[in-house]
C-alpha cells in the first residue's frame, strides 16, 4: 500500500470511529440534571439546546452531552470511546478545566423511567439516575 492510501485508509477508520461513536451516544444527548433537582435552577435555553446559566453553580451535579463533547459546569471533555460493560456503557473521556487535564472513565445506561443512571465503578449496583431536562 502507497504511503497515500495507507494515509487515506486510517482516515476512514478515524472518521468510521468517530461516527459509531456519535451513533453510540445518540440516546444520551442533551442536558441531564441529578434527579429530583430543578432543570430551571441550572439550564438556560441557547437557541437548539441547554447552556448552564449564569452565575455558574460549580457544584451542579449536571452536564450536557453534545455530538462527542460532554460538558460539566467545570469541565469540558471530549468522549473518545464508547464501548458496552455488561448492562452498561463505557464512556471513556478526555477532560479538561482551568487547572488540568486528564482522562476519566465513566459508567452509565439507560434507566427504566427515561433517566440516565450514573454508576461510581463497576461494583457499583445501583448508581444514580440523571433526568433529562432538554434534548
Amino acid at each position: 500500500m502507497t504511503r497515500a492510501g495507507f494515509v487515506g485508509a486510517a482516515g476512514l477508520a478515524l472518521v468510521l470511529v468517530a461516527s459509531a461513536v456519535e451513533a453510540d451516544l445518540a440516546d444520551y444527548q442533551g442536558a441531564w440534571l441529578l434527579s429530583g433537582r430543578d432543570c430551571a435552577e441550572v439550564y438556560a435555553s441557547a437557541g437548539r439546546g441547554s447552556a448552564f446559566k449564569k452565575p455558574l453553580d460549580i457544584f451542579a451535579p449536571a452536564f450536557v452531552i453534545s455530538g462527542k463533547q460532554l460538558r460539566t459546569p467545570m469541565a469540558s471533555c471530549r468522549i473518545r470511546s464508547i464501548r458496552p460493560l455488561a448492562d452498561r456503557q463505557r464512556l471513556l473521556l478526555d477532560c479538561a478545566n482551568g487547572v488540568a487535564a486528564n482522562e476519566v472513565t465513566v459508567l452509565i445506561a439507560a434507566a427504566p423511567n427515561g433517566a440516565l443512571r450514573r454508576y461510581y465503578g463497576e461494583q457499583d449496583p445501583t448508581g444514580v439516575d440523571y433526568q433529562r431536562c432538554a434534548r
